[in-house]
């Protein structure tokens, strides 16, 4: 086992993952509920930057369909950021089976 080559391997692996996770991380997804009625856009990170309500959406006489129709797109738009994450991280915290360590 030669122990340089592992290390220049995990160092290499290390950038590749910081890199994905800034990828990631700045990338923008998008959720939505009620048929677009209501949408929402968030980081990669989990950080949600806008919310877009139709003002077909917005009835004075029934605001908790409303809240379910912000709840749902905000839950919808942070599934897409954990995918989007998982699938940017998952390919290389796979690759770490590489280094040859037993366990990884």
């Amino acid at each position: 086992m030669d122990l340089n080559k592992m290390m220049q391997q995990a160092q290499k692996m290390q950038e590749e993952l910081a890199r994905a996770q800034e990828e990631a991380a700045t990338a923008i997804v998008e959720g939505s509920a009620g048929g677009g009625a209501v949408t929402v856009k968030a980081t990669g990170a989990g950080k949600i930057t806008e919310i877009k309500i139709d003002a077909k959406a917005i009835d004075p006489d029934d605001p908790e369909t409303l809240e379910d129709l912000v709840l749902a797109a905000v839950n919808n738009a942070l599934d897409a950021a954990e995918g989007l994450m998982q699938s940017k991280l998952g390919g290389l915290m796979g690759g770490l089976g590489g280094l040859g360590l037993p366990g990884l």
